[in-house]
């Protein structure tokens, strides 16, 4: 028999991709059902063995070194390889009876229609739109079935042959000598990969693969109450399944974009109002921004620095349940003025000595306004 790399057409380091192109296409060219001249269906099978034996480290490796009589079986030379270690003998061992007792459903998941892959999808969106939901069109590149071959890759007329290589079951047996006997090797056929059948006339649109890459828009409904992290399932809409099969779906991870002024923490939501210290002291009623808009915010007298006010019912919707909100809590902020008047001192200072006279210490010893933010009677 010819050199097995001068039969593939490639050099002595072609790697395992070089190898797999030269015999897919040499494969074609030779293929029984297609090539009838004499002597095709023999090329055929040389170029199967020597796809077999270079596609494989280990057998390739003992080619190289000792030729065909390193494969065992062709010069009397024993099989190198079937005496390494203990670790390579027990994979055999499992792999060998792993093949032959499930290899009639696995050969069948093979052959018939599977699942297209998962998508994901990242997408942002702002702050108000994770609180009230919203609609949005996005572009998307998935894999759709061939329209031209439904699927089949094959040319309109054509379909699928039996392949020559594993006689259309999809699998190779291999018998590998080890010094406790003989075990037999399931493994996916190399010229179908598994699948049983070959295409003889691909299809044009999609090279025989059956399957297109599309781009398609899609609108996606974003519900009330999202966060980020959030992740919404689009069935249907990944990757479309090899030779038929179901697509897989689209997981759409949401990202929401920070406010300037408002900060959510689960269902509530928080802001900073500053007020005057006459406001503080004496209330008022002030306009808020919340997320549904300005609001009314009644600010009680004597509000103290710090204190928390709060909107009912204008946080952030449940989700799943949008009727169902937090609220939104405000955080007092109280300025001071830095600059008086006179007229502003005066006043002062006289409702200071009032406050003096009814047992209060002096606001020059407590601090100018260190008893104007309590409640007095």
């Amino acid at each position: 028999m010819a050199d097995y790399y001068e039969l593939l057409g490639v050099g002595r380091d072609a790697d395992a991709d070089t190898l797999k192109r030269a015999y897919r296409r040499l494969a074609r060219q030779y293929h029984p059902d297609v090539n009838k001249d004499p002597g095709a269906e023999d090329r055929f099978k040389e170029i199967g063995r020597a796809y077999e034996v270079l596609s494989d480290p280990q057998t390739r490796a003992r080619y190289d070194q000792f030729g065909e009589a390193g494969l065992g079986g062709g010069g009397g030379m024993p099989d190198m390889g079937d005496m390494g270690g203990f670790a390579d003998l027990f994979e055999t061992f499992f792999s060998g009876f792993g093949g032959g007792m499930g290899g009639g459903a696995a050969q069948q998941r093979r052959r018939g229609p599977r699942q297209g892959d998962d998508l994901r999808l990242d997408l942002g969106i702002t702050f108000a739109e994770a609180i009230f939901g919203v609609e949005k069109e996005v572009q998307l590149r998935h894999l759709e079935t061939c329209g031209s071959c439904s699927g089949s890759g094959a040319k309109a007329g054509s379909g699928p042959v039996s392949c020559g290589t594993c006689g259309g079951v999809g699998q190779v047996r291999r018998a590998t000598r080890t010094p406790f006997g003989s075990f037999t090797q399931v493994a996916p056929c190399p010229s179908c990969d598994g699948a049983g059948q070959v295409i003889a006339d691909p299809c044009s649109a999609c090279g025989g693969q059956g399957l297109q890459q599309v781009r398609k828009k899609l609108r996606i409904n974003i519900p009330a109450g999202v966060d980020t992290g959030t992740r919404l399932r689009v069935a249907n809409e990944g990757n479309a399944g090899p030779r038929g099969g179901p697509s897989g779906d689209l997981y759409v991870f949401l990202n929401v974009q920070n406010h300037p002024h408002l900060r959510r923490d689960g269902l509530q939501i928080h802001s900073e109002i500053s007020l005057s210290y006459l406001q503080a002291i004496l209330g008022d009623t002030i306009e808020v921004e919340t997320v549904d808009g300005t609001e009314p915010l009644d600010i009680p007298p004597g509000t103290q620095p710090g204190a928390v006010l709060s909107l009912n019912g204008k946080g952030v919707p449940k989700l799943g349940n949008p009727v169902a909100r937090g609220n939104h809590q405000f955080t007092v902020k109280v300025q001071l003025p830095t600059k008086l008047n006179a007229e502003e001192r005066a006043l002062l200072e006289e409702l200071a000595g009032h406050h003096s006279r009814k047992g209060h210490k002096h606001p020059h010893k407590s601090g100018l306004f260190g008893g104007l933010f309590s409640q007095h009677d």
